[in-house]
């Protein structure tokens, strides 16, 4: 008597590659596929072609001029080329370390900067929060409209606006302050108010824009989470807390990082605009040295200089700023 024909093993049942199998071992694994480079190339190129422009961009705009760079150590001067230049290495980094204005320029960019990164960070996401939990959509379309107006304002008129309220013959502050029979403030020639208009203007400017990113990462969460947060009972507010700030969390990691990363950068054009000898001792920051030293004074050299160390500095940020997120929260640039 003939045995029943067995039927072959299911696809689920067979092994799969890599599996442990009876007897302790293993099936062979399948080797990887290497695709070659000429291939993925093709496969990619409507994004390459894509890329190009702005590759393009960044090459001849950023790259290309860093070969100027190399004045930082050379005495250049009227005539005088890239080449036929007198090198003198370290000297003007050695100037500007030694300067008697090395420690202002240095505490007055160091604390704008702070200041503008502690106000104005969470504002942004404060406000693309609030935005997201507006109902109506015209409503929001609108407050959000409002909020990013500011951005598109010319900063020779904030600075203008600032005049026009804070100064003491026209000013309506000091307008006001008249009326109720108080004295009048120099705003504009008083150090201790420098700072707090400095960053205040610069929040008003920038906060609406800056939202942009943390409600289009709003977006991409995924609604579900919502609904199970709410079938458990969370409020508003914890689900705020407990699903949309988890979901914006890598975003607002990199946005730190890339501001960490630009910290001696501030807003020159407006410092230009609103500062004065008067208030030196507060403003003067390492912009505006550099403006001072190698556009007013003719000293280019040793303004690229302080471009080179300054920038040198906000790399090293960057990259320590990078290896911290890494580590706490494992999110990073790369």
């Amino acid at each position: 008597m003939s045995e029943p024909a067995t039927s072959p093993p299911a696809a689920s049942d067979a092994p799969r590659w890599g599996a442990r199998v009876a007897g302790g071992g293993h099936v062979r694994k399948r080797p990887l596929r290497t695709v070659p480079l000429r291939t993925v190339l093709w496969r990619q190129r409507e994004y390459l072609l894509l890329s190009v422009p702005c590759i393009a961009f960044f090459a001849v705009f950023h790259y290309a001029p860093m070969y100027g760079v190399i004045i930082a150590f050379k005495d250049f001067g009227f005539g005088d080329t890239l080449a036929s230049a007198p090198w003198i290495g370290l000297r003007w980094f050695e100037e500007f370390l030694s300067s008697m204005y090395l420690w202002r320029v240095l505490r007055n960019t160091v604390v704008l900067s702070l200041l503008t990164l502690i106000v104005g960070f969470p504002i942004p996401i404060i406000f693309a929060l609030v935005v997201n939990e507006i109902a109506g959509t015209g409503f929001r379309r609108v407050v959000q409209t409002v909020s990013y107006m500011p951005h598109f304002i010319s900063t020779v008129i904030v600075v203008g606006i600032l005049y026009q309220v804070l100064s003491v013959q026209h000013g309506y502050v000091n307008q006001v302050r008249a009326a109720l029979g108080l004295e009048k403030i120099f705003f504009l020639l008083e150090p201790r108010y420098f700072r707090a208009m400095y960053v205040t203007s610069e929040v008003w400017q920038g906060f609406g824009w800056g939202s942009i990113i943390y409600l289009a990462a709003m977006s991409a969460i995924n609604p579900e989470l919502y609904e199970a947060a709410h079938i458990d009972g969370a409020l508003r507010r914890q689900q705020m807390w407990h699903v949309t700030l988890p979901g914006i969390r890598p975003t607002i990691v990199i946005l730190l990082i890339f501001t960490v990363g630009n910290l001696m950068n501030v807003g020159f054009e407006k410092i230009v605009l609103l500062y004065n000898p008067a208030v030196y001792e507060v403003a003067d920051v390492v912009q505006t040295y550099v403006y001072r030293r190698g556009i007013q004074e003719f000293q280019w050299s040793f303004a690229a200089a302080v471009g080179l160390f300054n920038s040198v500095i906000n790399f090293t940020l960057l990259l320590a700023a990078n290896a911290v997120s890494r580590r706490l929260n494992q999110a990073s640039l790369w």
